[in-house]
């Protein structure tokens, strides 16, 4: 049986990293953007079976709506809740704009993606819940109390949400990606800062990350739930 999965944000590059995992594992994709419908094109464009989507996580009816049209074709069992954004400042300068959008994408826009699709994966008695969190959500980070506060409560619900589920056969877990090398990230750490901060001495990549969200999608992961898996290099 083919599988369907969702993934938020899966027109950037972990987000495509995502969708080309599971894609690899035989699943259906949809891959989601908001306001880069095209870059979400195309990385369907280049999986098996796989369609694009849009629509903006925090808009509640919009949301339900486009899901709904999904769901209609064929059940959902698994969602990744990678979209979110950073908006970083100083607490102390923080504007209420800054902090207000960083929480709804993250932890709005995960009740908004996965409360409808939780009923329909019910029925199925299986399914996959998984969210990308960060390491700022464990160790802190200067100018970003907005995203830790987001990221952490992602955590926090997810545990919640796996205890109501488990016996329905649906897992609920997160990946915490550290310092990954992506476009964004490109020269915003230089080498001396990676080693003193990285056990492994590298930045993780988007392929990492895609790695431990397609075991915890699979079969092999079906013991596991209500837990955040690091994928850090140690920095915790």
């Amino acid at each position: 049986m083919t599988r369907r999965a969702l993934v938020t944000g899966g027109s950037g590059a972990i987000g495509a990293a995502i969708c080309r995992a599971l894609a690899a594992q035989g699943c259906q994709v949809i891959v989601h953007g908001n306001t880069r419908l095209e870059s979400a094109r195309d990385v369907a464009r280049l999986l098996p079976n796989a369609q694009a989507v849009a629509f903006d996580v925090t808009n509640a009816a919009a949301t339900r709506a486009a899901l709904e049209a999904l769901v209609e074709e064929a059940p959902i069992q698994i969602v990744v809740n990678n979209a979110g954004i950073h908006d970083d400042a100083a607490f102390p300068g923080m504007a209420q704009e800054q902090w207000a959008r960083v929480i709804d994408v993250s932890l709005n826009g995960f009740f908004n993606v996965t409360q409808p699709l939780t009923m329909p994966m019910v029925r199925t008695r299986w399914g996959r819940i998984i969210s990308i969190t960060s390491v700022a959500a464990d160790l802190g980070n200067r100018g970003q109390v907005n995203y830790a506060a987001a990221k952490g409560a992602l955590y926090a619900a997810s545990r919640s949400l796996a205890r109501e589920l488990g016996s329905r056969g649906i897992t609920v877990n997160c990946v915490s990606p550290g310092l990954i090398d992506t476009p964004m990230s490109a020269g915003a750490f230089p080498k001396e800062a990676v080693d003193r901060m990285i056990p492994l001495q590298r930045m993780g990549t988007a392929e990492d990350v895609a790695a431990a969200v397609a075991y915890l999608a699979g079969d092999s992961g079906a013991y596991i739930t209500g837990q955040v898996i690091p994928v850090n290099g140690g920095m915790t």
